[in-house]
């Protein structure tokens, strides 16, 4: 009976530890440009997903998702769903900042998009951005334990200097406007922005980088922005998952996966394991 007793007591350990972790990726997968070939989406789409089935993150963040692109790897995703609006006029037109989520494991509560400008409830560019860009944010609830997290995924401008730093303190102000539970919070995305960037800088006030916080447990390149180009070092980083104080950063790692010398993006993934 004693060894009955410790054996549950194990498992219900393992259990417990195992609820309290979720994984999380930011992925900006490139839109589909023809004239990327032989990099298109259609020599790539397949790798994508299988990389993203391997993983099986709780949740994940896209960047540059077209709606077909969206679709598709929901349709390779057999336990995920997705929200998020396009960028352009707010619905299905334009790139998304897409976010997808396992449902046998979590429970989306919430969700809703903004902009990054002055005007974030309706289709806008700010400041001196080239583009609309977006905030795709939900609400979630872990099915195993209860626990409630929010996820803000985005995709900062590549042309404006103001708009990239504007864009990360409205975000700041967002997450205080929104999470008026104090839960949790991740925010992923491409941000187009190095680490000593003022706009990163910004959100180090309050939110602590995953790759840095995960000490001798990050894993892999420098870099997130590839490129395409295979033979040559991954440098340059722009792509990050910040999380508020409440998480432990478990581990990190730019995922720097190929297939016949071929990324399957010209951003490399980056993945986090948190803990409540």
């Amino acid at each position: 009976m004693k060894n009955i007793f410790l054996t549950l007591l194990a498992i219900s350990s393992l259990m417990c530890s195992y609820a309290q972790t979720i994984d999380v990726i930011s992925y900006n997968i490139r839109y589909d440009n023809p004239n990327d070939a032989p990099y298109n989406w259609d020599n790539r789409k397949d790798f994508l997903i299988s990389q993203l089935n391997f993983y099986n993150p709780d949740v994940f963040g896209i960047q540059e998702g077209l709606i077909h692109q969206v679709k598709e790897i929901d349709n390779g995703l057999k336990e995920y769903a997705y929200f998020g609006v396009g960028r352009d006029f707010g619905d299905e037109r334009g790139e998304h900042t897409a976010v997808f989520y396992n449902t046998v494991r979590v429970e989306l509560l919430q969700e809703s998009t903004f902009w990054l400008s002055l005007s974030p409830n309706k289709p806008s560019k700010g400041w001196d951005a080239a583009l609309p860009r977006t905030c795709t944010y939900g609400i979630f609830q872990n099915k195993s334990d209860g626990k409630k997290f929010m996820l803000f995924n985005t995709h900062f401008d590549h042309v404006g200097v103001k708009a990239r730093e504007e864009s990360s303190k409205l975000i700041l102000e967002k997450i205080k406007e929104l999470n008026t539970e104090d839960y949790p919070v991740v925010v992923t995305g491409d941000f187009n922005l190095e680490s000593d960037s003022p706009g990163v800088q910004v959100i180090l006030t309050e939110m602590a980088d995953t790759h840095i916080a995960a000490g001798t447990n990050a894993f892999g390149p420098e870099g997130t922005f590839n490129g395409f180009e295979f033979n040559k070092p991954v440098e340059r980083r722009i792509d990050y998952i910040f999380v508020s104080d409440e998480f432990e950063v478990l581990k990190s790692a730019i995922l720097s996966d190929s297939k016949d010398t071929r990324y399957p993006s010209d951003h490399l993934p980056v993945f986090a394991r948190l803990k409540y």
